[in-house]
């Protein structure tokens, strides 16, 4: 098994053997499309929404935890009432890119001429 061990060009310390063939991504002379930059806006505004809708369920189920029996918020119906009202105001802060998630997402995914947050 060590029989096939090849030595590594001390140059490039990242590169396997037999590997000169692809070009890294990096160096890709094309930009990402409209289409692609679109589609990672609105798959990071997703994941920013779902972020904050995860944070308000935790608030939420902590009030009820500690709410006395008697307390409204421990009612079913109310339950889920305020479940679809959290999702829906963190779909309205995730649009408006309040907590800065989808932008600090952006910021790593997409190349710096095309990673425009505001």
């Amino acid at each position: 098994m060590l029989n096939n061990i090849q030595s590594i060009d001390p140059g490039k310390p990242d590169q396997a053997p037999g590997d000169d063939k692809v070009a890294p991504a990096a160096s890709s002379p094309a930009a990402p499309d409209k289409a692609l930059v679109a589609k990672a806006t609105k798959a990071a505004i997703e994941f920013e929404s779902f972020f904050i809708s995860h944070m308000l369920h935790q608030m939420r189920e902590s009030t009820r935890t500690i709410a006395p029996d008697d307390s409204p918020t421990k009612d079913k119906v109310n339950q889920d009432m305020t479940d679809m009202v959290d999702n829906m105001l963190a779909g309205n802060m995730a649009h408006q890119r309040a907590f800065g998630v989808a932008d600090a997402i952006l910021r790593q995914i997409l190349p710096a001429p095309l990673n425009k947050t505001s």
